[in-house]
């Protein structure tokens, strides 16, 4: 069973940088396709970004793409989500999310593994 700790949110100024990470534990994230997901307050639960089993494949919510990159550091056995040029409409709890399927998807149903969330606020 895979544990996922996400780690990195915080207070920012629209225009700077935040990198989440995504810690897993219980078994190696090879095997899994990771995503991360955000929920603003009174929104549903959105796909920001995800990369595939095998690394070959990635893909980015459209409002976020040339500013957001996901990456893997196998070793540490982690995911990041790198943002640039924050805005304030990126305010949201973050998600990291594994999925048994391999493929990267941004739908919600196809990740069973979830983190607790954290928190990030971009605002002057």
């Amino acid at each position: 069973q895979v544990q996922l700790v996400e780690s990195g949110g915080g207070l920012v100024q629209p225009g700077r940088s935040l990198r989440l990470s995504c810690t897993g534990s219980g078994t190696t994230l090879d095997w899994y396709a990771i995503a991360w997901f955000r929920q603003a307050p009174g929104k549903e639960r959105e796909g920001v970004s995800c990369i595939s089993a095998s690394d070959s494949s990635t893909l980015y919510l459209d409002s976020v793409k040339g500013r957001f990159t996901i990456s893997r550091d196998h070793a540490k056995n982690m995911v990041y989500l790198q943002m640039n040029d924050l805005k304030p409409e990126d305010t949201a709890v973050y998600y990291c999310a594994a999925s048994e399927y391999r493929l990267c998807v941004l739908l919600r149903d196809r990740y069973k593994y979830w983190g607790q969330g954290t928190q990030v606020t971009v605002s002057s």
